[in-house]
């Protein structure tokens, strides 16, 4: 099988857009861009999309985290559509979110171990807005915002967008390293003013940060005065193990816990629907920098999700979903088990969408992107773990989403991913 393209090198154009050189005098045919045009950086992960489209043989895509395309509930989403959709869905709404989806997600939020108020929450575009708008209000040039590493490249590119500072503090077995996170902020010599967590099945590492740790990070948190950006799309996607207290749980109301929500990963992500629940002071702010944004989220689709939500199937749906992803997990850890056994270590997650993929030996002396150019060519696409560092980390690691691919399919693509590692390996012992 053979590509067209350098995939790696049109990875790399599509996610980074360096300014310098086409920024100043629009006289000598460069442009007037903004000094922050500099820290906008775009994302491996998005651009896998354009990229894959882009072939033309068989791929097996373990690269993006997104949902099984039979796991969305299309069938009963057209026919939501056809009962709810009326003019009311096509004119503006509310920049805080539909009342009628603010309500239905109060209610759901009731019945789990984080029920919230209505005055806390604003509906945003998508997750990726929630992030934007917590960047946007906490984060000015040269402060310091913790990330973990690896990370959500999409959320810590958001904070650089915004002038951030990024200190990146390692992830192991139980999350957030927050002992390593107190020591490398005293070598700084700096306060954080953001620190910002995936704490259930982390993107891309499939950890989940420990109940000690999350108590932790609230001490920390408030010694610091810095703000948590609780981002957790996947908590709701706990297959096994004992749910872990979250820090709303721990700290009800905490001032200093900023959460981020979805239906992209439960629902659909191509309705990019999605909420930030604050403190309801932070609503009126919340409110007028989204007014900035889109004036308001997508009406049509906020109308198809408060029904799914509120006829009450959702739980129903969510419990499909857990049952099928552990399906799907164990199926790629025994493909690996298979074709990969004693060359790679993988993290062991209780939910969620991924594996965390290290090579062994010999074989991590092969560099994930020069891997990811030899999958692709074999047919199978994965997200190389530099990707998910913003210093470029973890050449020898790289994201598995289980969740998108049958078992059969899987199995398939564990194969071609062996080949295509033993393609590298002759490679670097040239």
């Amino acid at each position: 099988m053979t590509t067209t393209t350098s995939p790696l090198t049109t990875l790399e154009s599509l996610a980074r857009k360096p300014t310098r050189g086409i920024a100043g005098d629009p006289a000598d045919g460069r442009l007037p861009l903004a000094g922050r045009a500099d820290g906008l950086v775009g994302s491996v992960i998005d651009s896998s999309t354009s990229l894959l489209a882009a072939q033309q043989h068989d791929i097996v895509r373990f690269a993006m985290g997104a949902p099984a395309a039979e796991a969305i509930p299309t069938a009963q989403l057209r026919r939501i559509a056809a009962e709810v959709l009326d003019a009311s869905s096509f004119t503006y709404g509310a920049t805080e979110g539909e009342p009628a989806l603010i309500d239905a997600i109060v209610a759901h939020r009731s019945t789990t171990p984080e029920p919230t108020r209505a005055e806390r929450l604003v509906v945003t575009s998508g997750g990726m807005q929630g992030l934007d708008l917590a960047f946007k209000l906490f984060v000015d040039p040269g402060d310091l915002v913790v990330v973990e590493s690896p990370t959500y490249t999409n959320g810590s590119a958001t904070a650089l967008s915004y002038g951030a500072d990024l200190l990146e503090v390692p992830v192991d077995e139980d999350g957030m390293n927050v002992d390593a996170l107190e020591t490398l902020v005293g070598e700084t010599g700096r306060t954080p003013k953001v620190i910002y967590t995936i704490p259930n099945f982390q993107n891309p590492s499939g950890t989940t940060l420990s109940l000690r740790r999350r108590t932790r990070l609230l001490e920390l948190a408030h010694r610091w005065g810095a703000m948590i950006i609780d981002d957790d799309p996947y908590g709701a996607l706990r297959f096994a193990g004992e749910h872990v207290r979250g820090f709303r749980e721990i700290s009800p109301d905490d001032p200093l816990v900023f959460s981020v929500r979805t239906f992209s990963k439960e629902l659909a992500p191509g309705l990019r629907v999605g909420w930030v629940d604050a403190d309801a002071r932070l609503r009126p702010l919340l409110i007028a920098a989204k007014q900035a944004m889109d004036t308001c989220t997508n009406v049509p689709n906020q109308h198809l999700v408060e029904r799914f939500v509120s006829q009450g199937g959702y739980d129903q749906h969510l419990a499909g979903l857990r049952q099928e992803y552990r399906t799907r997990k164990e199926a790629m850890d025994a493909a690996i088990a298979r074709h990969l056994g004693g060359r790679v270590t993988t993290t062991d997650p209780d939910g969620g969408f991924f594996l965390w993929v290290t090579l062994q030996g010999e074989d991590a002396r092969v560099p994930t992107p020069r891997l990811f150019e030899i999958a692709l060519a074999e047919g199978v696409a994965f997200i190389p773990g530099p990707a998910l560092s913003p210093s470029g980390r973890f050449q020898d690691a790289f994201r598995l989403c289980f969740a998108s691919t049958s078992p059969e399919r899987t199995e398939v693509g564990v194969e071609r991913l062996a080949r295509a590692l033993d393609r590298a390996r002759v490679e670097v012992d040239r």
